[in-house]
């Protein structure tokens, strides 16, 4: 069975989106990020990112990560394009065309947008999204996505979703990239192809089902 290692309030929750989207059984390891913790390494610590038994998993403390058989990965992403790859449907690629598209958009999403989108969603974790500097980071963060999100914009002209004409991976990961700044209602507004792409992705099934399970984890520890 697939052992996913992590939190829904984390980017595990693209993981679990994805095992939700392929109907597959898996089992969760809750795995705190250790910032969220006064003394990650206390023996009443809960398991968290810089936890041994974790690190044994991913020496880089981070999450997610997964075991599928003898298989071990990390990286949010990469997870889901494997898992999209192994169990095969719609979500993956029918051609190796489309599998290079898909590793394409999904490499951009973690090279062009989401550095930007994690400051942004940073600024409002750490409670500074009114203060000076926070709202200076928060602005030139949506100054940088510009570029990338017009160039989005112009994709999804006349196109329903990224890639071929069905849901796949692809939308799965970067509308989990660009979730990261929601909060931030004008930059959607002025991209109406995205804004609708992202309503159709957030309105499937997997998705609210994930959700639901987030919106029931504890924000404080």
């Amino acid at each position: 069975m697939l052992t996913i290692y992590g939190v829904y309030r984390s980017r595990a929750s693209r993981v679990y989106w994805m095992a939700e989207e392929l109907g597959l059984q898996f089992q969760s390891v809750p795995v705190l990020q250790a910032r969220r913790l006064a003394n990650p390494l206390s023996d009443e610590a809960p398991l968290n990112t810089h936890s041994p038994d974790f690190l044994a998993v991913n020496p880089m403390g981070q999450i997610p990560s997964i075991k599928d058989g003898d298989v071990v990965m990390h990286e949010s992403l990469a997870i889901n394009l494997y898992l999209a790859r192994k169990h095969g449907g719609p979500l993956s690629g029918k051609t190796v065309e489309e599998d290079g598209l898909l590793t394409m958009w999904t490499v951009w999403a973690a090279s062009q947008v989401e550095p930007e989108t994690v400051r942004i969603v940073l600024t409002y974790d750490n409670g500074l999204e009114n203060s000076e500097g926070g709202k200076q980071t928060i602005a030139v963060a949506c100054r940088s996505l510009r570029r990338p999100l017009a160039a989005l914009e112009s994709h999804l002209a006349g196109r329903q979703w990224l890639v071929g004409d069905r849901f796949t991976v692809a939308d799965l990961n970067i509308t989990e990239v660009l979730r990261y700044a929601q909060s931030e209602e004008a930059l959607f507004d002025a991209h109406p192809n995205i804004k609708a792409w992202i309503e159709r992705c957030q309105s499937r099934p997997a998705y609210k089902a994930m959700q639901a399970t987030r919106g029931k984890e504890p924000i404080e520890v």
